[in-house]
């Protein structure tokens, strides 16, 4: 038998791939029920819905607590990940995404949907519902009370992240600082083994598994309010769309940007530094 002993990256990729596989089980359970309750009013289906959405951040919570575990023995790794795609790490920040952009996925589904709706309606196709304002039946239809809700805590969350912002700026100065420049300076041989080196990195390295946990948390809790702020449908349907977007910039920022890069050709010995080849 072969060991299953994994090193510290190996487990994290391994709890990180588990988190991903979690999310593409739990779409379709969210389009089942949404398609349940779309076509029955009813109290049942609103029970079934808020208790999915309960599991989903539920999900997010233990995927935080295994991830805070983790970075505590390297939390390097979550900055920059290797089993993200080099287009999820240009557009990562503390290890994932910024909550401010749940605000911007919110905004931009209530105003596709109400395109649509607005659409469907002058065009007299068949089926076509109106929720009277109070149904909660899509994004679209959030109440003046719900958006001014949700405006006044996306104001406090993007004054959250610049507080994070701020410490983790402040960590990466502290490279250029007193006594790694100094010893690095002072060294004849460039990037030899140095102890006080090491315990100053390991000193960052632990303020940023710390950083890495409040971010997590205020992921979590960022999504817990707004789940609080909407109406069961509308929940499902904003968890769903959140969770086709990370699976398909994934896929996107992997084998599409993948094969571009394989496909773009440069020539080595142009003066002007490279030009595509065509």
């Amino acid at each position: 038998m072969g060991s299953s002993t994994k090193n510290i990256e190996q487990a994290q990729e391994s709890c990180y791939q588990e988190w991903m596989s979690l999310q593409s089980q739990r779409i379709p359970e969210l389009k089942q029920l949404l398609a349940q309750r779309r076509s029955h009013r009813d109290e049942e289906n609103d029970k079934k819905l808020r208790e999915l959405t309960g599991k989903i951040l539920g999900d997010f919570k233990d995927y935080a607590g295994k991830r805070a575990d983790l970075a505590h023995r390297c939390s390097s790794n979550y900055y920059a990940p290797t089993w993200n795609t080099p287009l999820e790490n240009a557009l990562i920040w503390m290890g994932g995404c910024r909550p401010s952009a749940f605000f911007r996925l919110i905004y931009a589904l209530c105003g596709s949907q109400t395109e649509i709706r607005v659409t469907q309606f002058l065009r007299n196709i068949d089926g076509y519902e109106s929720s009277g304002g109070g149904g909660g039946a899509s994004l679209s239809d959030l109440s003046a009370e719900q958006l001014a809700k949700i405006n006044v805590l996306h104001v406090k969350i993007i004054d959250e992240e610049e507080k994070m912002t701020k410490k983790v700026s402040s960590l990466q100065e502290d490279a250029a600082d007193i006594p790694i420049a100094t010893v690095a300076y002072e060294m004849e041989n460039i990037g030899e083994p140095n102890m006080v080196v090491d315990q100053a990195i390991n000193k960052q390295e632990e303020a940023m598994a710390g950083l890495l946990a409040e971010a997590d948390n205020l992921r979590v809790d960022t999504l817990a309010k707004i789940v609080e702020i909407l109406s069961p449908v509308q929940a499902a349907d904003f968890l769903l769309a959140g969770k086709k977007l990370h699976l398909s910039m994934h896929e996107w920022g992997g084998t599409m940007r993948d094969r571009r890069r394989r496909e773009c050709m440069v020539d080595a010995e142009s003066d002007t530094g490279g030009e595509e080849e065509k």
